[in-house]
Order: C-alpha cells, then sequence, then structure tokens
C-alpha cells in the first residue's frame, strides 16, 4: 500500500464494507467495555480472592491491574488502526497471517462464548439466596442443581432474543445497565467504609500477608484462581464492535482506555470495603481465610451476606436485584461479542461464511448470535458454578490478549505509516512487557487451565480444517506457515513451563490408568521466581522471533485490504 493511500486513513469504502450498520458512539463504545468489566467479578472475586490470598488481595488486584492496563493500551491503538468487527480475533491475522489469526481467533471466540454462560450462572447462584429459589444452587456442592441450569437456560435464551432486535437498541439498553452496574459498587463501597467498616480485618489471621503455602504464590494464585483477571477483563469490547462505531478512529482508544481505569479503581476498593465490611466474630469462626468457603451463603451471595449481617437489609435487596442485573448486562454484551467475533474469523475465511450474514432489516448476524449461544450453553455441563468456570474463562481470555502485543510489533514494522488515532508512547517497549504480562497470567491459571484449553484448541483446528476441506467459505486462506512457524513452539513451551511449574495440581485427564502419572502436573519441580524467570526470557524470545518472521508488508497489505482499500484509479 502506498503511504500515501496509507495516510489518509479509512475511506468510506472501507467503512462500509463490514456490512454491519454504524451506530454506536464514544459512550456507548465505553460503556460496552465497562458493561463487560463490571459483572459477576465483583460480586464474587473479592470472596475468591481473600480466600487464597488473605488481605494481600488487595495488592493482587493492583498488580493484575497494571498487567490488564498494558494489555489495554496495546488494544487502543490496534483499535484505532483497524475498527474491524471482531477486531482482538483479526489483528493477528493482518501481522502474521492465517495460522496464527486462526489460532489466536479461536481463543478469542472460546472466551466470549464462555463469558455469557459464566454470568448467568452468577445470577443464578447469587439468587439462590432466596428462600423460594435456595434449591438452585447446592451449596455443598458450589454447584447448580438441575433446577438451577434450567434456569440459566433461559436466560441465555433472552439473551439470544435481545441480541436479534439490533445493534442501536442493544447499545442503549447496555447503556442504561451499565450505570446501574457501575453505581452500585460504588454504592457499596461508599455504604460500607463509612458504616460497617473494621480495619483491624486486615491483620486478622496472622497479619496482612495469609502465609499458608507461602504468601507471594497465594497472591499470584488470586490473580487468577480467585477471579482477579476475569473480573477486569472486558476492555476490548469496544474494539470487537469497532465495525460498527460512529466515529472509531477517534472513539475506540479513548473508550478502551477510560473503561479499564474506571474498572480497576472500583474493583480495588470493592477488595479493601469488602475485607473491612465482613464481621470480626465471623473470621473467629471460620479461623482462616479459606475457612470463609465453609459458609454456603456467603459463597453463595458474598455482599448480600456482608450486607445482611451489619443490618442493611435495605442494601442487601439493592445487591440481590444488582446480583442479576449485573451479570446479566454483562452475558448479553458478551454474547453479542461472540457473534462479531465469528464473524471476522469467517471474514478471514477460517470460519465457513454463513457466520457472516447479516439479517437484511437489523444487519445483525443471525447465525452467530444463535451458534454462540448454543456454545455457550454446552459450558454448563462439566462447569457448573462460577468458581469452577472462571479459570477456564480466564485462561482463554489471555491467550486471545496475547496475540494483541505481538500484533501492534509486527504492524509497526510492516506498516509504520498507516495512520493511527493513538498512538502508544514507548510501544517498543510496552508492547513486549504486555506479552510477558500475558504469559505470567496464563501460566499463574495453572497446568490444569492451560491443557484443558489446549485440548480446546485442537477442537478448534479440527473445525478449521473441516471447514476448508469441504469449502465451506469461498475466501478460504492460505496457510501462512512462515510467518507462523513460531506458534507451536510458543504454545508447547507454555505448555512445559506450566507442567513443570507450581501452579496447578492435575491435569484435565489426569485420572486416566497408566498415564496419570505423566499427566500429572504443576507440582513445583521448577520453583517460584525461578519459574518467572524462566518464562520472561522464554516470553520475550518468542516475541522478538515472531516479529522476525512477521508477513511480509504486500501480504498485510491484501489482508487489510477490506479495512484500506486500493486507491480508486482516477
Amino acid at each position: 500500500m502506498a503511504v500515501g493511500t496509507a495516510k489518509r486513513g479509512l475511506t468510506e469504502a472501507g467503512l462500509g464494507s463490514e456490512g454491519l450498520s454504524r451506530d454506536v458512539g464514544l459512550f456507548s463504545l465505553m460503556w460496552a467495555s465497562e458493561g463487560s468489566i463490571i459483572g459477576s467479578g465483583w460480586l464474587f472475586g473479592a470472596l475468591g480472592a481473600l480466600e487464597l490470598a488473605g488481605p494481600a488481595a488487595v495488592l493482587a488486584w493492583a498488580g493484575a491491574s497494571v498487567i490488564v492496563i498494558l494489555l489495554a493500551l496495546v488494544h487502543a491503538e490496534l483499535g484505532g488502526l483497524f475498527p474491524v468487527t471482531g477486531g482482538t480475533s483479526r489483528f493477528p491475522h493482518y501481522a502474521f497471517g492465517s495460522l496464527a489469526g486462526g489460532t489466536f481467533g479461536w481463543f478469542a471466540y472460546i472466551q466470549a462464548a464462555s463469558v455469557a454462560p459464566i454470568e448467568v450462572l452468577a445470577a443464578v447462584q447469587y439468587f439462590s439466596t432466596v428462600s423460594w429459589a435456595s434449591h438452585w444452587y447446592n451449596g455443598s456442592k458450589g454447584t447448580l442443581s438441575g433446577w438451577g441450569i434450567l434456569v440459566a437456560v433461559a436466560l441465555m435464551v433472552i439473551f439470544v432474543t435481545l441480541n436479534l432486535v439490533g445493534v442501536r437498541w442493544l447499545a442503549r439498553a447496555n447503556s442504561s445497565l451499565t450505570t446501574w452496574k457501575v453505581l452500585i459498587p460504588v454504592l457499596t463501597i461508599v455504604i460500607l467504609m463509612l458504616t460497617h467498616f473494621h480495619s483491624s480485618n486486615f491483620s486478622a489471621d496472622g497479619g496482612f500477608f495469609f502465609s499458608s503455602g507461602g504468601a507471594a504464590k497465594n497472591i499470584l494464585k488470586a490473580v487468577t484462581g480467585g477471579g482477579i483477571v476475569f473480573s477486569l477483563l472486558g476492555f476490548e469490547q469496544a474494539v470487537q464492535l469497532g465495525g460498527e462505531s460512529r466515529n472509531p478512529q477517534r472513539d475506540l482508544p479513548r473508550a478502551v482506555i477510560g473503561s479499564i481505569i474506571i474498572g480497576s479503581l472500583v474493583y480495588i476498593l470493592v477488595q479493601v470495603a469488602f475485607i473491612g465490611g465482613l464481621k470480626p466474630s465471623d473470621l473467629i469462626e471460620y479461623k482462616t481465610w479459606p475457612g470463609l468457603a465453609k459458609d454456603s451463603l456467603l459463597s453463595a451471595g458474598p455482599f448480600y451476606t456482608v450486607a445482611q449481617i451489619a443490618g442493611l437489609a435495605w442494601l442487601a435487596t439493592v445487591l440481590r436485584i444488582d446480583a442479576v442485573i449485573s451479570p446479566s448486562g454483562t452475558g448479553l454484551i458478551y454474547l453479542t461479542s461472540a457473534s462479531r467475533i465469528s464473524y471476522g474469523l469467517s471474514r478471514n475465511g477460517y470460519i465457513p461464511s454463513a457466520f457472516e450474514r447479516p439479517a437484511p432489516k437489523t444487519k445483525i448476524p443471525v447465525f452467530g448470535v444463535i451458534f454462540s449461544s448454543i456454545v455457550g450453553l454446552l459450558f454448563l455441563l462439566p462447569f457448573p458454578s462460577w468458581g469452577k468456570l472462571v479459570g477456564i474463562v480466564t485462561g482463554a481470555s489471555v491467550l486471545m490478549y496475547a496475540g494483541a502485543p505481538l500484533a501492534l510489533g509486527a504492524l509497526r514494522k510492516s506498516k509504520p505509516d498507516l495512520e493511527r488515532s493513538y498512538r502508544l508512547p514507548a510501544g517498543h517497549i510496552i508492547s513486549p512487557l504486555a506479552f510477558v504480562g500475558a504469559n505470567f497470567i496464563v501460566y499463574w491459571a495453572g497446568w490444569n487451565t492451560y491443557s484443558t484449553l489446549m485440548l480446546v484448541m485442537l477442537i478448534g483446528y479440527a473445525l478449521m480444517i473441516i471447514s476448508a476441506k469441504l469449502k465451506l467459505n469461498p475466501n478460504q486462506p492460505k496457510v501462512d506457515w512462515i510467518a507462523a512457524k513460531w506458534i507451536f513452539p510458543y504454545l508447547i513451551g507454555m505448555g512445559l513451563i506450566s507442567y513443570f511449574g507450581g501452579f496447578g495440581q492435575s491435569g484435565i485427564i489426569a485420572g486416566l490408568g497408566p498415564f496419570k502419572n505423566l499427566l500429572v502436573g504443576g507440582n513445583g519441580d521448577l520453583p517460584l521466581w525461578w519459574d518467572l524467570l524462566v518464562l520472561a526470557v522464554f516470553s520475550l524470545g518468542i516475541y522478538f522471533w515472531a516479529i522476525q518472521n512477521r508477513l511480509p508488508e504486500a501480504d498485510v497489505d491484501r489482508y487489510v485490504a477490506d479495512v484500506y482499500p486500493p486507491p480508486v484509479a482516477e
């Protein structure tokens, strides 16, 4: 692409080539991201993190926020550079071609499709605190009952119906929902801190640092196992709706950066308020922070229970209502996102073209919405609770995010003259740091999570091969082996470090006969701190190897032609 053409930015042809309606403004974009960030995480994340790390969970929130903000800054530049629907799944495709694009795109799809059911699980689980709905949740097992799963399925059907109405209505509805979702945690923070805050809780059970198993390791475990990273995810929703933004190059970076800053501040204060709001006598009763999980009512509705014990019946009622509205709003926008990611995967030729066909009037990819909801429902069967599903969603999310720093580094070199509405300062430093941080989070999720995700990845490869063999998409690209020859060493290397590291005690199929000893990983053969050093060096090696083998500029031009059409001869 000629430099002069690049500097013109997006043409009208490029903006309209997606075939979707461009009705979404800055506030709706930012609130789409904020609505995804403030979801079930604020309802359950504070308890999950506290059980693992004690009061030092506040440090886990702060550290995770730094990593996620780095990833958000990377997405801010890419979102303004390529404002396309399902953008997160398409950036690696533009930088490294089909193999890398398909790999990271599949993780993006699994992440988005699995968030809707986890938010539904949260809503049903929290509402089980109502006496007539108590049979929806089995407190002893920590999972939904059969009736609870039926209610969850009904909620997913409602999500599908709302998504088919149209993106303009959806954006307006989500803006109202998100305003509520931000106000309620802020109200809870203020009330608990002003009226029922016990500072002594921060030194209970041995002090600020909970030392059972190692204070530092507990903090790192809480980043993923406590639902912290999961809670902070969602800033990319504005990017996924890029193809439907009125002024994408101006609004996308602002929406991404603004949403993650607001979300991080809210979550850190939520954790502080939750620790201080607990009744000191309860901490004595359960003796240790992990002992809080023995309280079935607290595990079903953490903030609701705290408010009830504090005598704040009105706040408890509001929280119960919010426990339905907040997760439902997040699940609603993520189902939208999943259908847009499948749209992007189809546009890139990986999956059947049926996923990108919008309805004539609403311009909604109907097949993508319905298929995403079915995939989401499948996650309810093996993971019928918030705590059981959160690790898988976190791992898939961060593996998806890991492709963005690689894409930014490659595109900075292959297409330096493309107009950028936001150029990340010190991008050559922040981008590799963001990639290292993303890999840290994947590693902290543990061997069990990583081995499960690799099985899911194999399923994704199989589906894409079937689509190619049956010629279900006329735009099926050739496989770009050279530009993505680092993909399999990267995935295998991450697996080996996870296997020999100290996070996660079992593999996904570790109970199968003679293979049990082979498949059990995460036993600490690679000691703490040495494991992080090895992972950091490995990540930097993969990063610079990938940048070195990026797509040639001519191939990048071909792949981005739907965004930056070649100039029309005069």
